[in-house]
């Protein structure tokens, strides 16, 4: 690798916080698509009551693992189960560090018995590729960054084009002529419009039924016209980038954990291998809870709610560590239902579009109890909601907490230190919040 690594910003920066540590970096949206089409609330709203689209194609990266030791490659490297992974299914796919703390999740798609796409941040994707050349498997790999990554001639491998609401199945047979074929969660089939095939796959966010559609890049504007097109009688919006990450503090998917690659000695040659300027190396910590300790700020794939999706029925990186988590794993994911005089009261009457990935500090009389991973208006709760690890102790609905706002200033202010930061009332809630999402979206899978 050319350029500095990870590793050398760690250096430059003395810690790995200290490189991550960015009280006034704004949140992440996705890139190229507008901020809003037609109001960040009114496209909240359509989840709900109409149906949406939402271009995923430009803010993803996307990793071929293909060869006669892909499944194998793969293996070694995730706590997914392989033995029933049939050609056209998904997984949500889980790297660990030894550890057991989790690297990132992703989408695994397999499309042969030889070849996969892995889709998301590309930090688990950096993880499985490094690996499986140092483990010496016979397996290529293709990869396409997201759009910002790329030179700026590059198009996007594929296009994705997420269709979501309680109107999705009646665009969807506009679009196609008829009803797709009946396919389970998560599993995918293949489709045709126009002339042009693809993969339909069955997917949800906030809570709603709906199909992602990904396929070759050289036809995804002639398949997005289709299916705008027939969402036009249907009042079809347009997810914009401020609603859009927003659909997750309904469904429960914390985005974006920190991964457990920056304190590890044995993991040294691997932080090298990161470029600096990359995921691992600019995504950046914030919020009222500041640890000098990277590993403060990891998390076990149990914590996240990603138990179903492990299997120790072969040997992986971190397989050790994992089956202790799994007994022992002290946190459990929550949504935090924030008290709306509390809201007006710190965030202003009418306070705009709230949304960021602050780590804040979860609190009782006892002391800190957990903290927040995504926080967000939602505006069909009228509130702000968070997705937020707590202790096991605190994690029954309607416990009452307090949420520490503001940004701590990092390296040179004592951890602990009083700030003066504004406390918010929230109410523990089940996660995912929206009953759909947790109780329906597998239940065929």
């Amino acid at each position: 690798m050319t350029g500095l690594s990870v590793e050398d910003g760690i250096q430059r920066a003395g810690s790995a916080v200290s490189l991550l540590w960015k009280p006034d970096a704004p949140a992440w949206t996705p890139e190229v698509i507008e901020p809003e089409y037609a109001g960040w609330k009114t496209e909240q709203h359509a989840w709900y009551d109409s149906v949406t689209i939402a271009d995923l194609s430009h803010h993803m990266s996307d990793t071929v693992v293909e060869g006669p030791d892909a499944t194998k490659a793969l293996a070694a490297t995730s706590a997914n189960n392989y033995e029933k992974f049939v050609v056209g299914q998904a997984k949500q796919f889980v790297t660990v560090a030894e550890d057991g703390n989790i690297i990132t999740d992703g989408i695994l798609l397999k499309e042969s018995e030889e070849r996969y796409v892995l889709s998301g941040v590309p930090a688990a994707q950096n993880w499985v590729m490094y690996h499986a050349k140092k483990l010496g498997y016979d397996v290529a790999f293709e990869s396409n960054r997201e759009t910002s990554a790329r030179k700026p001639d590059a198009d996007p491998m594929v296009f994705r084009y997420q269709i979501q609401g309680p109107l999705a199945a009646d665009l969807i047979e506009r679009a196609f002529g008829g009803p797709l074929p009946e396919t389970k969660f998560f599993h995918s089939t293949p489709v045709s419009l126009r002339g042009r095939r693809f993969r339909a796959l069955r997917h949800g966010m906030a809570g709603q039924p709906g199909f992602e559609f990904v396929g070759d890049w050289a036809d995804a504007a002639l398949v997005k016209e289709a299916l705008m097109n027939a969402g036009e009688p249907l009042g079809l919006l347009h997810q914009g980038a401020w609603a859009y990450p927003t659909a997750s503090l309904g469904s429960g998917w914390i985005p974006s954990p920190t991964p457990a690659i920056y304190a590890d000695p044995d993991l040294l040659d691997y932080r090298r291998s990161i470029p600096l300027y990359s995921y691992e190396g600019m995504k950046p910590l914030q919020g009222s809870f500041y640890s000098k300790n990277i590993e403060d700020y990891y998390c076990s794939p149990y914590e996240l709610g990603y138990g179903r999706s492990i299997s120790f029925n072969h040997d992986f990186i971190g397989k050790p560590a994992l089956e202790v988590a799994k007994r022992e794993a002290p946190r459990t994911k929550v949504t935090l239902v924030f008290d709306r005089d509390d809201v007006r009261r710190v965030l202003g009457e009418d306070p705009g579009f709230v949304h960021n990935y602050w780590r804040n500090r979860v609190e009782t009389d006892a002391g800190l109890v957990g903290m927040t991973f995504q926080t967000g208006w939602l505006d069909t709760e009228r509130t702000v909601l968070a997705l937020t690890l707590v202790d096991k102790a605190v994690a029954s609905p309607g416990t009452q907490v307090e949420v520490v706002w503001g940004q701590h200033p990092g390296a040179g202010t004592a951890p602990d230190a009083d700030l003066g930061f504004p406390r918010l009332r929230a109410s523990v809630q089940p996660c995912p919040f929206d009953e759909v999402a947790r109780t329906k979206y597998r239940h065929d899978a």
